[in-house]
C-alpha cells in the first residue's frame, strides 16, 4: 500500500509540475519536478525509495530511448553522423581520461578507477533533458539534432567505459585490448540484434494483423512491449541493450514509413498513448532524482570527514571541467571542419550553445548508484562510493540549472520553424501552420484511398473549405472580432435558458419520459458550461459523451419491447428538442437589437438548420447517437492536426507561445465543424 501511495504521489506531482511551468515558464519542467521531489522527500512520512539501476534502466531509459529513436529524423542524423560520432565516443573517452585524472588530483582519497569510473558515468548526456530543454529553448535545427544524436549513442560508450573502470576497481585488473575489443562487439551487438528484434515483432503484428486481429489495442500494447522486451534480451545477450532499444526505435519508425497503407486509427491510438506514457515516464525520472537528493546530501553532511563546502567547490570545479573539456572538442571539430571544406568556422555563439547544452541527467545517476558497496574480497567498502554519488547528483543539478539560465540568454529570441518528418521548412507562424493543415488534408487523402468506396471525397473538400473559411477570418486578437464573439455567447445563453424552460414545461406535461428529460438536461448543462468558459468556446461535443448520456436510453434490438421502448425514446427526445429549437429561436429574437443582430442571426440560423434536421429525421438514429460518417473522418483529422502540433513543439521546431496558437487555430477549426 505504501508503494501505491508512493506512487500515486508522484503521479500527481507530475501533473503539479506541468500546471506550475504554465506559470512559470522561463523554469524548465525538469527542474521543477526535481524541485517537487527534493519537497517530497522532506515532509514528514515522506516519499523515500530504495534505488534499483537495472529497474530503472529497463523500466525509464529503455521506452524512453526507444521513442526518441524512433521519431528522430534519420536522414538529418546520418548528414550529421561525423560530429555525432566524435561527441558520443571521443569526447566520451577523452573525457574519461582527462577527466579521471583531474578528479584523482582533485580528490586524492578517490582511487584513480574509481574516478574513472565517476568519469565515465558522467561522460554520457542525457536524451531526456535535451528534450525538455529543446522544447522550451529554440535550439538552432543542427546543434539540436547532435545533441539528439549524440544522447542517443553515448549512453554506451560511457556505460561500457563505466563498467570496465568498475571492473578494475573491484578485481585490479584492466587490459585496454580487450576492452577495445568488448566495446566493439557490445556496441555492434546491441544495434543489430534492436533491429532484428524490433523488425520480427513488427512482422508479428502483421502476421496478427492477417488473422483478422485488427483491434488496436492489441498492436498498440504490442508497441508498448517492444523495447522491455529488446532491452531484456540485449542485456541477456550480453550486448549494449540501450543500444538495442535506440536501434529497435529507427527500424520500427523505418517500417512505418515503408508501410503502403498506414492504419490511421492505430496511429492516433498509438500517439495518444505514447503521449501519456511519456508525459508520465519523464516526469518520474526526474522526481526520483529529486526525492534522492536529501538521502544523498544527508550521507555527506553526517560524515565528519567531508567538508561541505568543499564537495560543493568539487561539483563546480568537475562541472566547470566538463564544459571546458566539450567546448574545446567542439571548438577543435568545428577548426578542423572549416580547414577541411575550406569553409567559414561555425560560429563561437553555436559553439558555446553546444557545450552548454551537454546536460547530465537519469543515466548519470542510475550509474552512480550501480556501484558496489564492497570490493572484489567481499569485505573492504568500495572507496568513496557516497561522496562520488554526491559529486554525479551534484553535476546533473548543476549543469540542468546552466543550462537553464544560459540557454534562453544565448538562444535566437526568433524562433525557425522547421518540420522535418514533412520536409517542410521556414522561419514563420504562417509556414508552422501550413505543416498542421497538411498533416490533417494528408490523412483525409490516405483515407480516400484506402476505401474508394466511402463518400470521403466531400469530406476533403468540406474539410478544405472550412480549413479556407478560417484562415481568411479575423484574428482572435482583433477588437471587433472578440466583441462579435461576446454577443453570440450572450444570444446562445439566452437561447438556452428558453431550451431549460421548454423542457421542463414538456416534462410537466408529461410528454416525454422522465428518464430522457433528465439527460437531455444534462446535455444543456454541459453545453452552459463551454459557454461560461471562455468567449472563443463554442458548442462541442464528442460521439463518446452523447453516447455516453444517452447509454440505454435509445439502445436495444429493434423488434421485442427493449425495441420499442428505444424508438419511443428517441421520437420523444426529436419532438422535444424541436420544440426546445423554435423557443430558443423566440427568445434570441426577442432580444435582438442594433449592437448584437449579427450575432443573434447567427445563432438563429443554427437553430433553424437544426430544426429543420430534426423534422426531417436527419441525424437521428434508434441508438441516439448523430449518424454522420463524414463528421467522424474531420475528427480524426482534427486529432491528427493536433498530433503534429505536439510532435512539433516536442522536437524543438516551435516554441510554447506558437504550439498554443496552433492549438488553438485547430480548436477554432473543430468548432466549426461540430456548429455545421
Amino acid at each position: 500500500m505504501e508503494t501505491f501511495l508512493a506512487v500515486l504521489l508522484m503521479l500527481g506531482l507530475i501533473a503539479v509540475s506541468n500546471i506550475l511551468n504554465r506559470f512559470i515558464p522561463f523554469v524548465p519542467v525538469p527542474l521543477i519536478q526535481i524541485g517537487l521531489g527534493i519537497i517530497a522527500a522532506l515532509i514528514p512520512t515522506g516519499i523515500h525509495m530504495h534505488f534499483e539501476p537495472e529497474l530503472f534502466f529497463v523500466l525509464f531509459i529503455a521506452p524512453l530511448l526507444f521513442n526518441d529513436g524512433r521519431r528522430t529524423p534519420r536522414g538529418e542524423l546520418w548528414n550529421l553522423r561525423a560530429p555525432i560520432l566524435l561527441l558520443a565516443l571521443g569526447l566520451v573517452f577523452v573525457t574519461v581520461f582527462v577527466a579521471g585524472y583531474a578528479i584523482n588530483w582533485m580528490i586524492p582519497s578517490i582511487p584513480l578507477a574509481a574516478s574513472f569510473a565517476l568519469a565515465a558515468i558522467l561522460s554520457p548526456t542525457d536524451a531526456v533533458a535535451v528534450s525538455a530543454l529543446a522544447g522550451r529553448v529554440h535550439l538552432p535545427k543542427s546543434i539540436h539534432r547532435i545533441l539528439e544524436g549524440e544522447s542517443l549513442m553515448n549512453d554506451a560508450s560511457g556505460l561500457v567505459a563505466f563498467k570496465f573502470a568498475i571492473a578494475a576497481m573491484v578485481t585490479g585488473v584492466f587490459s585496454l585490448p580487450k576492452a577495445s575489443v568488448s566495446f566493439v562487439m557490445i556496441a555492434a551487438g546491441g544495434l543489430l540484434l534492436g533491429a532484428v528484434l524490433s523488425f520480427l515483432l513488427i512482422r508479428l503484428s502483421v502476421f496478427i494483423r492477417r488473422f483478422g486481429m485488427e483491434d488496436v489495442t492489441i498492436h498498440v500494447l504490442l508497441q508498448i512491449l517492444t523495447p522491455f522486451i529488446i532491452y531484456l534480451i540485449s542485456e541477456e545477450i550480453g550486448v549494449s541493450g540501450i543500444l538495442a532499444v535506440v536501434a529497435g526505435g529507427v527500424m520500427y519508425a523505418i517500417e512505418k514509413d515503408r508501410a503502403v497503407s498506414p492504419q490511421y486509427k492505430l496511429q492516433l491510438v498509438s500517439a495518444s498513448t505514447w503521449s501519456v506514457l511519456l508525459l508520465v515516464l519523464n516526469g518520474l525520472v526526474f522526481l526520483i532524482l529529486g526525492v534522492s537528493v536529501p538521502d544523498v546530501v544527508e550521507v555527506i553532511f553526517r560524515d565528519q570527514t567531508l567538508n561541505n563546502f568543499m564537495v560543493a567547490g568539487y561539483v563546480l570545479a568537475i562541472t566547470a571541467l566538463l564544459i571546458v573539456l566539450r567546448f574545446l572538442w567542439v571548438y577543435g571539430y568545428s577548426l578542423w571542419e572549416s580547414k577541411r571544406l575550406k569553409a567559414e568556422k561555425a560560429p563561437l555563439k553555436s559553439q558555446i550553445i553546444t557545450s552548454i547544452s551537454g546536460v547530465r541527467g537519469a543515466v548519470t545517476l542510475a550509474g552512480a548508484f550501480s556501484i558496489p558497496l564492497v570490493l572484489g574480497d567481499g569485505v573492504t567498502p568500495f572507496p568513496e562510493r557516497d561522496l562520488i554519488i554526491a559529486l554525479a547528483a551534484g553535476v546533473i543539478l548543476m549543469s540542468l540549472v546552466i543550462a537553464s539560465i544560459f540557454l534562453p540568454l544565448l538562444a535566437d529570441s526568433e524562433e525557425t520553424v522547421v518540420q522535418t518528418a514533412g520536409a517542410v521548412h521556414g522561419n514563420t507562424e504562417l509556414t508552422a501552420r501550413n505543416v498542421v493543415i497538411d498533416a490533417g488534408m494528408s490523412m483525409l487523402r490516405s483515407l480516400v484511398s484506402e476505401s474508394p468506396e466511402r463518400s470521403t471525397q466531400p469530406v476533403l473538400l468540406e474539410f478544405t473549405d472550412k480549413v479556407d473559411r478560417l484562415c481568411a477570418a479575423k484574428p482572435d486578437h482583433d477588437p471587433a472580432h472578440e466583441q462579435f464573439l461576446r454577443l453570440g455567447v450572450e444570444a446562445r445563453k439566452s437561447a438556452l435558458e428558453a431550451e431549460r424552460t421548454e423542457l421542463r414545461r414538456i416534462m410537466e406535461n408529461g410528454a416525454i419520459p422522465m428518464p430522457v428529460a433528465v439527460k437531455m438536461e444534462e446535455l444543456l448543462d454541459h453545453t452552459e458550461s463551454l459557454l461560461c468558459k471562455r468567449l472563443n468556446t463554442q458548442i462541442k461535443f464528442s460521439l463518446t459523451e452523447i453516447q455516453r448520456l444517452f447509454s440505454g436510453l435509445f439502445s436495444g434490438k429493434l423488434n421485442g419491447e427493449e425495441g420499442r421502448l428505444a424508438m419511443q425514446n428517441a421520437e420523444s427526445a426529436r419532438t422535444a428538442k424541436i420544440a426546445m429549437c423554435q423557443a430558443a429561436v423566440s427568445a434570441v429574437s426577442a432580444g435582438i437589437s442594433d449592437e448584437n443582430r449579427l450575432a443573434s442571426q447567427k445563432v438563429i440560423d443554427k437553430y433553424e438548420r437544426l430544426e429543420s434536421r430534426l423534422v426531417q429525421g436527419d441525424g437521428w438514429t434508434h441508438d441516439g447517437v448523430l449518424d454522420d460518417e463524414k463528421l467522424e473522418l474531420k475528427l480524426q483529422a482534427i486529432q491528427e492536426q493536433r498530433n503534429t502540433v505536439q510532435e512539433m513543439y516536442q522536437n524543438g521546431a516551435i516554441n510554447l507561445k506558437i504550439a498554443g496558437r496552433l492549438r488553438r487555430f485547430v480548436d477554432q477549426l473543430e468548432t466549426s465543424i461540430w456548429e455545421d
